[in-house]
């Protein structure tokens, strides 16, 4: 206990409380990694928000609430890969209106949920392990979303790494020219990765709305969307680095939640938008002062955003 926080509680709450930027990261970045550019993170995880909360309320399973959170970024990333992919549309003026088509979809469809619980999410069980001190309850007393979560991130980064399909991924975001020229299927290699991403960014807005919460609240995912696409450039496109920055994140979220309960004199307005402030500060340093040694942006991906502005 420091200062009357709880450091164990506040490294448990941590991980909980990143693992819905996590997820939409991780999927922005597959998405970045193949060379498109998507702004419409956030209006994908708040109709997963949605989707998911309606699906577990209905259906009564959290599990199927996930996803149908899932299915719903997927979708959305899909409208998105055929405007951009197949109609040739603005990247940047595209995502920006998915982000505002997400955001007024959901705000209709979630109308008639306002109030409900939804079916709890239980924790899963480690047995002994979960009755160790300290590391029971910062390790093994979580549900099973923030372990899929840390799964997922690993996964991507041993994909992109050693798998052919991940090599392939790459260079279509590298050069998409070249890509093509080899037999390579661009549209098609983009198409998956934005389902992919649009997938996870759901997955994260469902864990908003049916863990972090739970209930739907118009609006919820406050800029969590804006905060992962930060991440993610900010991260140089490393998978293990989106893990530290959405943990950064997570852990502010949790300490200026510690700090109201402890009765802090600090206005609420400023506690609620320090996670924000402080993770882009936090990121920009380290960015900086890592630059040297940093990959640069896949050159695709630098292409579509000098394209569209």
């Amino acid at each position: 206990m420091i200062g009357g926080i709880d450091i164990v509680t506040l490294v448990a709450a941590l991980m909980a409380a990143s693992t819905p930027v996590l997820l939409a990261a991780t999927g922005e970045l597959v998405a970045e990694k193949a060379g498109v550019l998507n702004l419409g993170v956030e209006g994908m995880m708040i109709l997963g928000a949605v989707a998911g909360f309606a699906t577990a309320v209905t259906t009564g399973s959290p599990v199927l609430g996930f996803l149908g959170g899932a299915l719903a970024g997927a979708v959305l990333a899909s409208l998105f890969a055929v405007l951009t992919q197949i109609l040739l549309s603005n990247q940047t003026a595209t995502g920006l209106a998915l982000t505002l088509f997400g955001l007024g979809l959901s705000a209709l469809f979630g109308k008639g949920f306002e109030g409900v619980r939804p079916p709890p999410t239980p924790k899963l069980e480690f047995g002994p392990l979960s009755d160790l001190p300290v590391l029971g309850p910062i390790l093994f007393h979580h549900d099973w979303m923030v372990y899929l979560s840390l799964a997922l991130v690993l996964a991507t980064w041993a994909f992109l790494k050693y798998a052919r399909a991940g090599l392939i991924l790459r260079a279509v975001g590298e050069n998409d020219d070249a890509a093509h020229a080899l037999g390579y299927r661009v549209i098609a290699v983009r198409f998956a990765a934005l389902a992919f991403g649009g997938a996870l960014a759901g997955l994260g807005g469902a864990y908003l709305s049916l863990v972090r919460v739970p209930q739907w609240t118009e609006g919820m995912t406050a800029g969590a969307g804006w905060i992962a696409l930060a991440i993610v450039v900010f991260a140089s496109w490393k998978p293990e680095r989106v893990l530290i920055g959405a943990y950064l994140f997570g852990g502010i979220t949790a300490l200026q939640l510690q700090l109201q309960a402890a009765g802090y004199a600090i206005p609420v307005h400023l506690l609620s938008m320090a996670p924000y402030v402080i993770t882009v500060l936090v990121l920009v340093i380290l960015s900086a002062t890592h630059r040297h040694g940093a990959p640069a942006a896949p050159a695709a991906l630098g292409r579509s955003f000098h394209a569209s502005s």
